[in-house]
C-alpha cells in the first residue's frame, strides 16, 4: 500500500498514471488488481482519455454547468455555503463521479486502454493537497 500525494491549482483533470505505474513496477510482476482511493470529499477519480487535452477541458466545462457555484441563482436552495461558493458544488460533483477505482494489473502493468490515463479529478477552486490510496492485491 502506498498513499499519491497530488498537488492540484484549482478546478480540473490532474493525470497521475505514471506515477502509479513506476510505483507498480517496483511492487510486482504479476497479475492483480489495483484500487485507488481519494480521502477527500470534494474531488473525484477518473480513468478518462489522456490523448486530446479537449476532452479534459470539455469535462470541467461541462460539470461546471451542470454544478454550478453557489452563487449562481439557479443554486440559491443551497444551505451549506460558509467554505465559499465552490465546496457545496464540489461536494455534489463528487456524490456524482467514483472516490474510487479498481484496475486491473496483468504482469505488472496497468491494463488501461491505448488512450486511457488515471485521474484526479478537482472540483475546488483553490489549490489542494490530495491524498489518493493504493493498494495491490493478488
Amino acid at each position: 500500500m502506498t498513499t499519491f500525494t497530488i498537488s492540484t491549482q484549482g478546478q480540473g483533470l490532474y493525470e497521475f498514471t505514471r506515477d502509479v505505474q513506476t510505483w507498480l513496477a517496483a511492487q510486482t510482476k504479476s497479475d492483480g488488481l489495483l484500487t485507488l482511493f481519494v480521502r477527500h470529499t470534494s474531488c473525484s477519480l477518473l480513468v478518462q482519455e489522456n490523448a486530446d487535452p479537449e476532452v479534459q477541458t470539455d469535462l470541467r466545462q461541462f460539470f461546471q454547468r451542470l454544478v454550478p457555484p453557489t452563487t449562481d441563482p439557479s443554486m440559491s436552495y443551497l444551505t451549506h455555503t460558509y467554505e465559499g461558493p465552490d465546496d457545496m458544488p464540489a461536494h455534489i460533483k463528487a456524490a456524482m463521479m467514483p472516490v474510487s477505482l479498481g484496475i486491473p494489473v496483468l504482469a505488472g502493468r496497468l491494463a488501461l486502454g491505448t488512450w486511457q490515463g488515471i485521474y484526479l479529478f478537482e472540483h475546488r477552486d483553490h489549490p489542494h493537497q490530495r491524498q489518493v490510496v493504493a493498494y495491490l492485491s493478488h
